[in-house]
């Protein structure tokens, strides 16, 4: 099989078989986005954490968690590709496999790298056209997304301690997509942690609560709206905010509803 150069989003050079044939990825957004690009059956392994499709999530190899990777059963498995990500991936496990394998990486902060990264996995998969659609097709459903008025938000994604997402991160780049200005963009963590007393004095008039990593639940929000009396406190799809392939198709839908949800909430 031939070698092919291709450059990774990390701007390094990586030699792949093409097209590729044994595939396992280290992330559950990527992994999604090789299955919507009908490689199922060359995807051979992925993470504990890649749930969607959950056909797939019941019956491909598994090779530890996106922070824990088994590297053993990846060499049992013999891919000729990996794909993993910059911030979701640990540093000295994708060094390890660089040494062994083709790794490919994505570094994603905003919707752009997002449609970035789906053309350029469609290119090295040999699946090009296809991507090219499915990035055209979130693209234009983002469009349709109807401005409101700014409001000023939070995005919590964990607690004890309580952290948030803040500026150059794909999630605050989300809540800008709906006008959500996020009341800790200032921070110089991408992912602070915060104490309640600087959430009260955020001026913060949204809270969101996210389905994930931390599994936010109606008994925080009741925790948290003795905090801020006066806010919108909601649980939202972390998957919607945060996951960054083919996933997206269903995101700009999803904001659509929540903004109309904020309108009820704010009328």
């Amino acid at each position: 099989m031939p070698i092919r150069i291709f450059t990774d989003m990390m701007n390094r050079e990586v030699g792949i078989p093409f097209p590729p044939q044994r595939i396992i990825s280290l992330v559950p957004s990527q992994t999604e986005l090789l299955y919507d690009l009908g490689l199922e059956d060359r995807v051979v392994g992925q993470t504990l954490f890649c749930i969607h499709p959950s056909e797939m999530h019941a019956v491909k190899p598994r090779i530890g968690g996106t922070k824990k990777i088994n590297v053993e059963k990846i060499r049992d498995l013999q891919p000729d590709l990996i794909i993993g990500n910059k911030e979701e991936n640990e540093q000295k496990q994708i060094e390890e496999l660089m040494k062994e394998f083709p790794v490919w990486m994505s570094d994603i902060k905003n919707l752009d790298d997002s449609f970035e990264m789906i053309k350029r996995v469609g290119q090295i998969t040999d699946t090009e056209a296809k991507a090219n659609s499915l990035a055209l097709q979130i693209y234009f459903s983002f469009q349709n997304i109807i401005a409101h008025n700014p409001k000023r938000a939070a995005y919590f994604i964990w607690r004890n301690p309580w952290m948030v997402a803040a500026s150059n991160t794909f999630i605050d780049d989300m809540m800008q997509r709906i006008n959500l200005v996020n009341v800790f963009s200032q921070s110089d963590a991408r992912y602070p942690e915060v104490q309640l007393n600087e959430l009260n004095a955020s001026g913060a008039e949204i809270v969101l609560l996210s389905s994930e990593p931390y599994p936010f639940s109606e008994k925080h929000i009741a925790e948290l709206q003795l905090q801020l009396p006066n806010a919108c406190i909601l649980l939202v799809d972390g998957e919607m905010f945060s996951w960054y392939g083919s996933r997206l198709q269903k995101s700009a839908q999803y904001f659509t509803s929540l903004l109309q949800q904020l309108d009820n909430h704010f009328a």
